[in-house]
């Protein structure tokens, strides 16, 4: 049994500007990731949801880049306005946010 009924790992992977795989740092993740994290603490989730920062999660094309589990549900999450859509619709009512699917994560049914 898992602690968390959420866990949200988002990548935060740094690598230089010639890298032709690109880098979510770079495209904003850091502060995407703490946006997860204010809102988990704004909505009273602490005890039942985890938003940590993650290493390369190898989706570099489609970053920033953010995992849920235990539904392994993979984001391309751009926006302030994503995370908050992710927020409400996947972590407060158990939908996947079709729009915001990396294309290889197929469209899973949440736990």
């Amino acid at each position: 049994m898992s602690r968390y009924r959420y866990h949200i790992f988002m990548c935060i992977n740094e690598r230089s500007a010639e890298d032709p795989r690109g880098s979510c740092t770079a495209k904003g993740s850091a502060k995407l990731q703490e946006l997860f994290k204010s809102e988990v603490k704004r909505r009273g989730l602490q005890a039942e949801v985890r938003a940590n920062k993650a290493g390369c999660l190898d989706a570099c094309e489609h970053g920033p880049t953010v995992v849920i589990y235990p539904d392994g549900v993979w984001y391309q999450v751009k926006t302030e306005s994503d995370v908050l859509e992710v927020m409400d619709r996947h972590i407060g009512r158990g939908e996947v946010v079709t729009r915001l699917l990396i294309p290889f994560s197929g469209i899973p049914s949440p736990a």
